[in-house]
């Protein structure tokens, strides 16, 4: 069971699921419903603070391999024509809106680059990202509960 918790939130980490992954892992290897949401949505909250120490102190270190800084480029620029205009025309609501949405592409590490691209207030991007990711967070739960019961 500790392991299963641990690899959900490792999923909830994970740039490739996020919570939206790490819940139905959890959730689908009996570990308990409500210990898998907390563990799983904290887990997920903690991306964000990681995000912003690295995209303001590292990556600029790293920006100067020119492999890297194409990557990082690339992101930067599918980032402003997926969602930046829209999270700049709507601000803190938008930012809620980009990371709750529960699809591939949106949520806490999109939302910590869109931040960090837009140079939004850093304690009210924070607390956009944990509505978003727990909204996002609730959505996938109670989704997974349905289908687990047989409803959804």
């Amino acid at each position: 069971m500790i392991q299963d918790l641990i690899i959900a939130m490792l999923w909830s980490i994970s740039p490739f699921g996020e919570a939206k992954v790490g819940i139905p892992y959890g959730m689908f290897n009996n570990i308990n419903i409500y210990l898998v949401f907390i563990c799983c949505f904290s887990a997920n909250i903690l991306v964000f603070p990681f995000m912003m120490f690295f995209l303001e102190n590292i990556n600029k270190y790293l920006l100067r391999w020119n492999f890297y800084k194409k990557s990082a480029i690339y992101i930067a620029r599918k980032a402003k024509l997926g969602s930046v205009n829209k999270i700049k025309k709507y601000g803190f609501w938008g930012l809620i809106v980009f990371v709750m949405i529960p699809l591939p592409g949106t949520g806490v590490y999109a939302g910590s680059i869109a931040t960090y691209l837009l140079k939004i207030d850093k304690s009210k991007a924070f607390l956009a990202n944990i509505i978003g990711i727990f909204i996002s967070s609730v959505f996938v739960w109670v989704t997974t509960l349905l289908s687990m019961k047989g409803i959804a």
